[in-house]
């Protein structure tokens, strides 16, 4: 067993799944990592395709969600006894490049000798290579980088970011039932984790455009809806903590 495990959530993800594992399963990225899929109910050849390449796979009955999948991913790393994981999503858009460069990161201690607990692939640093993103949902980002800028003090370009990297200590943490969002977890996860002491930083990251399936922000209605759900989740995350603190 490899000490990083990388976790991928997928629903209904057939039509991405096989580019992505024959990247995935190249000698170079299993020399270091082992894969697990959490295939989250999807009505289509995603766990097939997922069990071909001789992976780990979690299937859930029923499709519980994009956090839940992660969250069932990092209670897997706690019980096998993980020291890092990387999650990207079964889209294709996070580039394999970016798997090596973050667990460098997670392993490389700053100058002062202190080492992340997260670290965020983001489009927007210097280095990063992306595609363009709508205007509603730039708009998005932006507010919800300001949010956490207002709370934190930390700048946080990417706060929608899927692709990340994470230690023991943040990942146990998130496993544990009530610390992390089952549906939405994006900003208001950045927030908690500053708020609590955790370390989160950002990292260039190449990233591609979706060619095939459906995104579940797809529509102008989601993405309306996920814009008034995250800052209702925000505060609630906010006030929840700082009371914790204060105890």
């Amino acid at each position: 067993m490899n000490n990083v495990l990388i976790i991928v959530p997928a629903f209904n993800e057939e039509a991405n799944m096989t580019a992505l594992f024959d990247q995935l399963c190249k000698p170079e990225i299993r020399s270091f990592a082992d894969i697990l899929v959490i295939n989250d109910a999807s009505r289509d050849m995603t766990g097939n395709i997922a069990k071909s390449y001789h992976v780990s796979l979690v299937t859930h009955v029923f499709n519980l969600g994009y956090g839940s999948a992660l969250q069932v991913g990092y209670k897997y790393a706690v019980r096998r006894g993980y020291e890092y994981v990387i999650q990207l999503d079964a889209d294709g858009q996070h580039n394999i490049s970016n798997i090596a460069h973050i667990y460098q990161c997670l392993t490389t201690p700053d100058g002062g000798g202190s080492l992340p607990d997260i670290v965020i692939g983001s489009r927007f640093v210097e280095g990063s290579e992306s595609f363009h993103i709508s205007g509603i949902k730039r708009m998005s980002i932006n507010m919800f980088s300001w949010l956490i800028k207002r709370m934190t003090g930390k700048k946080i370009t990417d706060p929608t970011s899927g692709l990340q990297g994470l230690n023991r200590k943040a990942f146990t943490y998130y496993s544990i039932y009530g610390n992390f969002d089952y549906f939405y977890p994006d900003a208001n996860m950045i927030i908690q984790m500053l708020l609590l002491g955790y370390r989160v930083e950002e990292t260039a990251a190449v990233m591609h455009e979706r060619t095939a399936g459906v995104s579940m922000h797809t529509g102008l209605m989601k993405q309306l809806t996920y814009m008034m759900i995250m800052p209702l989740s925000i505060w609630t995350v906010f006030i929840r903590v700082r009371r914790g603190l204060q105890k």
